[in-house]
């Protein structure tokens, strides 16, 4: 069942084109790794599932709530309970410098959750343990390691209790070194069943982790499938000459 269904989503910053009728579902429990080169319209698109992009016309539903119909919005409450349902991961991370892990982590729930302090500390103490940073509550983003951070992030959203986590390039801004941990625990994510959609440039992940792949270039979707398929047998010249690049 689709826990998110896009129809002709169009996007412009006056005659540009950013979004050219997007349209594709991704059912619960999906992974969908989005890929394809940089200013193809992945990050405006991921934006745009959560308010933070507004589009120009087309639909986003979201467990059988419109977001926007036809490009006409719902009102703020309803936008609000939509994408509450929905937690983003950036790629800088965006942690505040002067709390601790731990008050990152418990900032939002705080203040928009109806729940006691004790059981949001019990929360942000076992999503700690979940990222492997449960001996990091206590210290400063500035203490940390790009790796570290975004696995803060990635808790921080948690948080939230989502059913859906969008990703934008959550690893581009790692040296090398620290990307794994970050992807491992995506993947480890990926087997408690939890809807991701990732905008990446990391092959391995989204051949490896994602059951549902979509390639953009220049605002349009060009084409999606398995990994599998997409990556072993692309259909159009320009997904093959990407991946060609890309899979060096």
């Amino acid at each position: 069942m689709a826990i998110i269904k896009v129809s002709n989503l169009k996007k412009s910053y006056g005659e540009l084109e950013v979004l050219k009728k997007i349209s594709f579902e991704v059912n619960k429990n999906d992974v969908v790794a989005v890929i394809g080169p940089s200013g193809s319209g992945k990050s405006t698109m991921l934006r745009s599932l959560i308010h933070l992009e507004e589009i120009n016309g087309g639909s986003i539903n979201v467990s059988d709530e419109y977001l926007v119909k036809d490009g006409i919005y719902s009102k703020p409450q309803e936008i609000k309970h939509i994408t509450s349902k929905m937690g983003m991961v950036f790629q800088h991370f965006n942690l505040f410098p002067h709390l601790t892990v731990k008050e990152n982590l418990e900032i939002a729930p705080k203040m928009v959750k109806n729940e006691t302090k004790e059981i949001i500390q019990k929360r942000s103490s076992e999503i700690l343990q979940k990222v492997g940073l449960s001996d990091r509550a206590t210290a400063y983003p500035a203490n940390l390691s790009g790796g570290q951070k975004q696995r803060v992030a990635i808790a921080r959203a948690l948080m939230m209790n989502p059913e859906i986590l969008l990703f934008d390039e959550p690893t581009s801004a790692l040296d090398p070194e620290l990307t794994g941990e970050v992807l491992q625990v995506m993947k480890d994510l990926a087997e408690e069943h939890m809807t991701m959609i990732v905008v990446t440039h990391e092959m391995g992940f989204a051949k490896e982790v994602a059951n549902k792949a979509i390639f953009m270039d220049d605002g349009e979707i060009i084409e999606s499938g398995h990994p599998d398929e997409l990556f072993i047998n692309p259909q159009f010249d320009r997904t093959k000459a990407f991946l060609s690049k890309s899979l060096k």
